[in-house]
């Protein structure tokens, strides 16, 4: 169907407008290009930002019942075991149950604002792309550096003094304990819960919630101190660890810091997770005993 009253414009009637208004056809061309250059990507783009009663709602779903499990439920749960690693095979058990509790959460809060779960959405969605340089735009390859001088913190931060943690609750020290060698030797089933604990305390847990669910969620409330606040509220998120907050504050510089301003999840993942790789290793040479 053709409108009535307007002008036919054919073939030949185009060419002579390309040829006799070139500049305009250029212009529209170039406006064109400039439109399709400055349209955000989906890394440019900032999520919805968490109100503060949010963000410590988040906070206070992540560290109330870690805190629970382990001052109420690991003691419980220690007086119904028997045998010398009652009390360890409770702590861990809680432990690992409250950072599979946190991997959960990310997965509803995720759900919640996207309405899918699909890896697309969730990567972005959790910041979960390579790292992006604020300074020039370049994506992965040399950015990947980032990752020195937050490894070079941790370092740091592991040989500087730390508050005494009191023995029976110092899972660290039962693993390199004899009776810890002794418990996991040939032990394969309690090394893949350790293994498990790893995974979700590193990757699908708390970093995961911290990182990349409340800190690309964070500049709303506090502006570009968000990472400041981040690194403070992960701090004082191990209640059920307290005699380790004054050195997780340090992490604010290792994990938060990097993270924000390379807007990359994966920084903090990768930083945070070489401290459960060398417990699984020990672990596993625990096992092979």
């Amino acid at each position: 169907m053709r409108l009535q009253g307007l002008p036919r414009c054919g073939v030949s009637t185009r060419r002579r407008i390309l040829r006799d208004e070139p500049e305009e056809v250029a212009v529209y061309q170039q406006d064109v290009s400039v439109v399709r250059r400055e349209k955000p990507s989906s890394d440019q783009t900032e999520p919805r930002q968490y109100r503060l009663r949010e963000i410590g709602g988040v906070w206070a779903a992540a560290a109330l019942p870690m805190a629970a499990l382990a001052w109420l439920v690991a003691p419980a749960l220690a007086r119904m075991l028997d045998g010398p690693t009652a009390w360890p095979r409770a702590l861990l058990v809680c432990m690992t149950a409250g950072l599979v509790w946190q991997g959960v959460l990310v997965l509803v809060l995720v759900r919640h604002e996207t309405g899918s779960l699909r890896w697309p959405i969730v990567r972005d969605a959790l910041w979960l792309g390579r790292p992006v340089s604020p300074r020039t735009g370049r994506v992965g390859g040399r950015v990947w550096w980032a990752l020195l001088p937050a490894l070079v913190v941790v370092g740091i931060e592991q040989l500087l003094p730390s508050l005494r943690a009191p023995a029976e609750r110092d899972l660290g020290a039962f693993l390199r304990s004899a009776i810890g060698q002794d418990f996991l030797s040939g032990n394969w089933p309690w090394f893949g819960l350790i293994v498990v604990m790893a995974v979700f305390n590193t990757v699908l847990g708390e970093e995961l919630l911290f990182r990349g669910v409340l800190l690309p969620r964070m500049r709303g409330a506090f502006g570009r101190a968000d990472w400041l606040a981040n690194g403070l509220l992960f701090a004082v998120y191990h209640l059920h660890l307290p005699w380790v907050i004054p050195k997780a504050l340090l992490d604010t510089v290792a994990l938060a810091y990097p993270t924000r301003r390379y807007r990359s999840a994966w920084l903090g993942i990768i930083v945070h997770s070489v401290q459960s790789l060398l417990i699984v290793g020990a672990s596993f040479a625990a096992v092979l005993r």
